[in-house]
């Protein structure tokens, strides 16, 4: 298993903010804007994919010089920046899509070389149930192996595929019935997710942007494309908007970034949903310095099982004791995406304020459902595998390490294996009174923590040190033997096992008077006194016939 470690803090951060009282004349000089860049995008990116795995600088300096003829070197760079790293981000799918295909080839042709209706393991799964099932997994065993060879033939020569706008919105055309989307509607909105309207920063330069400038009143400015300099209205070939910005959260430090001449980067995008324009900002930040392990776990910390509908959390002591109550945040990821957002928002926000009150560090599962999510894998399991789809563990392990960073809570990640069977099986009962009745998850969350802490989860994993006089702790209901005998004793090696019990002065119980401890080995002399010892012969005399 892999040994927990501290989550490194976030390399950027992005705020956002509504362009209010936007007059017609700036949402079409913002729609001609974006649809012009847009255009030079999509060439450029074109362009890009077509050189593929034989891209070089100077190819992307003479992309460059064709898109500055059209609009300016600033935003050329802008352009061509995006399109490479679009095209890193494809590649980086395609890899990712490589590695599904090849574990499902994997898993069909193991079950397959399995006889029909053969049982499965924990590690393995097993054959397929019925004849036809076997025929069926055999012909998508053969489409699967087709797909995993074109792609294979693709990554080898660097072809990718990239839609600009979105393959799922592409695909939306042609199901607008389902989408609840009429024509206009959907052009409209394919044409909004087409344009190109952002610009990186810049240190040094005035407010951090010579492209898109914001000044610290919250003034934005844009430098028009040569085509469309006619439209300006201020000088310099810029148009300024009536709209002006207020960054209600990290306002104070894009005030200071942008006052200081540091580079910031801006996008303007329109939500044609609500009709509104957005303006989002963008810098990078200093690394944070993470705090060694040993000190996260100094006074404990709090161990979070990520399921589908909550977070179940339970704070431990630095022994791996769990304190207090068990605590559960519900959210509800059924509905839009913005939803669905907020509810993982206000779950985290809860689950920090609470460790935040007590000082602690938070542990959580690494836990990455990729490969885990294929039907070849659970077959006909279609409920389990819906689950764990619907589980956002990307989203919400991105938006707890950047909400931790700024509260200055450490995030400590472990190996996810085993935690929730491990703490059913060895948790869930030993916590259980007759005023708490915790749930499996609940004791998946204390075996979290306890891994984080660096204690084992199972009980008798690493088994207990003996004392040397071969005694062990007495069962429990108030230390007496009501539950039964004493099941662990001394191994017959274990040096001192028949030696005699340390000395306590006074009495041991209150039956017992003082001076008594100094017999306890030998039984004869503490129960028969007068008596010889256990060294010598001694046996009861039989009775008389007579009587």
């Amino acid at each position: 298993m892999a040994a927990p470690f501290v989550v490194p803090g976030p390399s950027g951060v992005a705020v956002r903010d509504r362009l209010r009282h936007l007059t017609a004349g700036d949402e079409e000089v913002l729609r001609l804007v974006g649809d012009q860049l847009g255009t030079l995008a999509a060439r450029d990116l074109r362009a890009r994919c077509a050189a593929g795995l034989e891209h070089d600088t100077e190819q992307w300096a003479e992309r460059k010089r064709a898109l500055t003829r059209e609009s300016s070197s600033r935003w050329a760079g802008s352009v061509t920046k995006a399109s490479h790293d679009q095209w890193a981000l494809a590649r980086r799918g395609q890899l990712a899509h490589i590695q599904s295909l090849e574990a499902g080839v994997r898993t069909i042709a193991h079950r397959l070389s399995l006889p029909v209706g053969e049982r499965g393991s924990k590690r393995a799964p097993g054959g397929y149930r019925t004849r036809q099932e076997w025929f069926a997994k055999a012909r998508r065993l053969h489409v699967l192996e087709d797909r995993l060879k074109v792609a294979r033939a693709d990554r080898e020569v660097g072809v990718v595929h990239v839609v600009r706008g979105g393959k799922r919105l592409l695909n939306t055309r042609h199901n607008l019935k389902a989408a609840q989307l009429t024509e206009p509607l959907w052009r409209r909105r394919w044409q909004a997710e087409r344009r190109f309207l952002q610009a990186d920063g810049e240190s040094g330069k005035r407010f951090g942007n010579e492209t898109i400038r914001v000044t610290p009143g919250g003034e934005v400015s844009i430098k028009l494309p040569a085509p469309l300099a006619h439209l300006a209205n201020a000088p310099h070939g810029r148009y300024v908007l009536a709209a002006t910005v207020v960054f209600a959260y990290r306002g104070e430090q894009w005030r200071d970034r942008v006052t200081a001449n540091r580079a910031v980067a801006y996008r303007i995008h329109e939500d044609t949903v609500r009709g509104r324009w957005y303006l989002t900002a963008s810098w990078t930040i200093p690394p944070v310095k993470t705090v060694p392990l040993a000190a996260a776990r100094t006074r404990g910390l709090i161990g979070v099982d990520t399921n589908a509908d909550h977070l179940a959390a339970w704070r431990l002591d630095e022994h791996g004791n769990p304190v207090g109550e068990p605590l559960r945040f519900g959210y509800d990821l059924t509905g839009t995406a913005g939803h669905r957002d907020a509810q993982v928002r206000h779950a985290l926000i809860r689950l920090l304020h609470w460790a935040e009150r007590h000082g602690l560090a938070i542990a959580v599962e690494d836990l990455d459902f990729t490969t885990e999510k294929t039907r070849e894998k659970h077959g006909r399991r279609k409920r389990f595998r819906k689950l764990i789809s619907g589980m956002p563990v990307s989203k919400l392990r991105a938006r707890l390490v950047s909400m931790a960073a700024e509260l200055g809570i450490t995030i400590v990640a472990v190996d996810p294996a085993y935690t929730s069977r491990w703490g059913a099986q060895h948790w869930q009962k030993p916590l259980t009174s007759t005023n708490r009745k915790p749930t499996r998850h609940d004791a998946a969350a204390a075996a979290i923590g306890r891994r984080a802490l660096g204690h084992p989860i199972r009980m008798g994993a690493p088994p207990r040190p003996l004392r040397h006089w071969g005694r062990t702790a007495p069962p429990p209901h108030d230390q007496s033997d009501r539950a039964g005998h004493r099941t662990v004793q001394a191994g017959s090696g274990t040096p001192g096992r028949e030696g005699n019990r340390p000395r306590i002065p006074g009495p041991r119980t209150r039956s017992v008077g003082a001076g008594r401890g100094a017999n306890a080995v030998d039984q004869n002399a503490q129960h028969r006194p007068g008596r010889p010892t256990e060294h010598e012969s001694w046996q009861q005399d039989p009775l008389p016939l007579s009587h």
